[in-house]
């Protein structure tokens, strides 16, 4: 997976990143980031909480982003694509929500 800048960001990568440059650090584990903090129903979600989905129909979380409020997160799809803002209620990611973290 990606975790910098010049070679590009995984979802988990990106989450890392963002939140080490504000003094927390994460594993680089979509999965493992989903298991800390304490969870955050949908509808209380707050600014900088983790979002998690399954989006390879597993079972289990594998794919993480950063809720920027307003119903929308942003997220890293994978490395070498662009980092990109998305609806939480969108068709795909409702269907494959997986839950919300607060780490703060």
């Amino acid at each position: 997976g990606g975790d910098s800048a010049d070679e590009g960001f995984d979802c988990s990568g990106f989450t890392m990143a963002i939140y080490q440059y504000n003094g927390l650090m994460l594993p680089h584990s979509s999965r493992e980031q989903s298991e800390m903090g304490v969870h955050v129903s949908k509808g209380n979600l707050e600014k900088g909480d983790l979002v998690f989905f399954n989006t390879n129909n597993s079972g289990k979380v594998s794919h993480v982003g950063v809720y920027i409020g307003n119903g929308r997160f942003i997220h890293a799809p994978g490395r070498g694509k662009k980092i990109g803002i998305d609806s939480l209620d969108s068709k795909y990611y409702s269907k494959h929500y997986a839950g919300g973290r607060s780490l703060l």
